[in-house]
């Protein structure tokens, strides 16, 4: 199978390879640097993830079945970002969470609601940041992502009830965290 078309190849040939992979998959890009980014807890690694995952996604675009594309890219996302963690062993904790990299831009209502704002949202990284990677990679994906149960399990390639279980220990984990943090917050 040739990438590009042929010259003289018929208009109504349908779209080419390329073509096709920018409709299904290239749509996809921030929520696939999303999930690389809670992955990876690195924005540069998280950068070089995705395009990693873009680059393996396309040379194996043939293998795609049809269906949900996200889903799909999302898969090769967090594979290469597995493979990445293995192939560098670094100690993740130790690397620095950019606020900037990861937050949208945004106006604060008032100083004293925005400060507010962002201590209940740095409790809330640093507590999913604490999850382990099993929980804190199917949190990102249904509440960050907002994908279906369904979608998380073509991904993760787990069971639809291993999915739910570890989002409802997850939530529950970070609901402790959070309100532990809140509680040493307010002494």
């Amino acid at each position: 199978m040739t990438l590009w078309p042929q010259r003289g190849a018929k208009a109504d040939a349908g779209p080419s390879r390329l073509e096709s992979f920018e409709e299904i998959v290239l749509p996809h890009w921030d929520a696939a640097h999303n999930l690389a980014r809670w992955l990876m807890r690195n924005p540069e690694d998280a950068r070089d993830a995705v395009q990693e995952a873009y680059l393996r996604a396309f040379r194996f675009f043939d293998t795609f079945q049809g269906g949900d594309g996200k889903a799909w890219l999302l898969a090769v996302v967090r594979n290469t970002c597995h493979t990445w963690r293995r192939q560098r062993r670094r100690d993740a904790s130790a690397l620095s969470f950019d606020e900037t990299a990861h937050s949208g831009a945004g106006h604060a209502p008032v100083q004293e609601q925005a400060a507010s704002d962002r201590e209940d949202l740095a409790v809330l990284r640093t507590c999913l940041e604490s999850l382990p990677l099993d929980f804190r990679e199917v949190l990102v994906m249904r509440e960050l992502e907002e994908m279906s149960y369904l979608e998380i399990a073509a991904v993760t390639g787990l069971a639809i009830g291993t999915v739910m279980s570890r989002l409802s220990r997850a939530r529950k984990r970070l609901e402790e965290c959070a309100g532990r943090r809140g509680a040493e917050a307010s002494r």
